[in-house]
């Protein structure tokens, strides 16, 4: 079972910049690809970016893409979520999520394993 712990959202004026961190337990973190959703109020969980356990390839949402970067540290079991130029609609809960295999997956349905997620809010 692979506990995930999401960390660094926080308030941020547009334009701003923030990095979210996922934090796993289990040790074969590398063994897993891993993703970021977000879910804004009375909005389905949407994908935002996903990054490969092999050679760490990534995919991105195209609302994201050129502002956000999906990166893992393996030796310290972490993903990363840098997101500059940060815009009102991209107010939401971010989640971590995480599945046993190489392919990646842009649905939810694809990770067995989630955070509780964590808050990002950008003012206008």
């Amino acid at each position: 079972q692979v506990q995930l712990v999401e960390s660094g959202g926080g308030l941020v004026q547009a334009g701003g910049s923030l990095r979210l961190s996922c934090a796993a337990s289990e040790r074969t973190f590398s063994r897993y690809t891993v993703a970021w959703f977000r879910q804004a109020p009375g909005k389905e969980r949407e994908f935002v970016a996903a990054i490969s356990w092999s050679d760490s390839s990534t995919k991105y949402a195209d609302s994201v893409k050129g502002r956000f970067t999906i990166s893992r540290d393996n030796a310290k079991n972490t993903v990363y979520l840098q997101m500059n130029s940060l815009k009102p609609e991209d107010t939401a809960v971010y989640y971590c999520a995480a599945r046993a295999s190489y392919y990646m997956r842009d649905t939810t349905t694809g990770y067995d394993y989630w955070g509780q997620g964590t808050q990002v809010t950008v003012s206008s």
